[in-house]
């Protein structure tokens, strides 16, 4: 097979067309650098000594975001939650999550993405959070932990209707949805797909 290679113009957008058995098929491409698709891997943040590692100008072409997380600690018994912002504030209240800890409780939260019940400083946590848009500033979110230094794992799920476009996210560790104990170890990082 040849290779095909495809100029497009400032418009913001390449489309390619291909006839079919019955009618065309058209396939539309973002305007976005990649080799073969439109996801766009972060660099990783260290959480030594930071209170709100955040990740900002997020595309507006963004459907799904996987946030990825690998030994994090922290300095307290403040719980650790996802928050998702727009034009540079995040939004701390609203939120329709609830999180699962084995060997303890379902515990609903209103202040972000939880991913454990209770955590105390001498707890690292590994796992995953997905968000995804269903449209109108509705951000669904799902997710996996597990304690590295126990066996003791979490799920947790919920959403949040933003009043704006997403453009960032952090991850904190709080009792009321602000920012306050410290991180003392562990990696973040995202995908970001269209």
């Amino acid at each position: 097979m040849s290779s095909v290679i495809i100029s497009g113009d400032t418009s913001g957008a390449i489309t390619v067309s291909a006839p079919a058995v019955a009618g065309t098929n058209t396939l539309t491409l973002q305007a976005a650098t990649a080799t073969s698709a439109v996801n766009t891997l972060s660099t990783a943040i260290t959480l030594t000594t930071q209170t709100a590692p955040d990740f900002t100008s997020i595309p507006s072409w963004v459907k799904k975001i996987t946030l990825m997380f690998a030994g994090i600690s922290t300095s307290g018994t403040g719980i650790i939650q996802v928050q998702l912002g727009t034009s540079s504030s995040y939004e701390i209240t609203g939120y329709a999550t609830s999180t699962w800890t084995a060997n303890t409780s379902n515990v609903a939260f209103t202040t972000g993405f939880a991913i454990r019940t209770t955590i105390t400083a001498a707890f690292t946590q590994s796992g995953h959070l997905t968000l995804t848009t269903a449209g109108s500033n509705l951000w669904i979110g799902s997710g996996v932990s597990c304690r590295t230094d126990s066996a003791d794992s979490s799920i947790f799920s919920g959403n949040k209707t933003l009043g704006g476009t997403l453009d960032r996210l952090r991850i904190i560790a709080s009792a009321t949805g602000s920012p306050s104990d410290t991180f003392d170890a562990g990696t973040i990082n995202v995908l970001l797909e269209g």
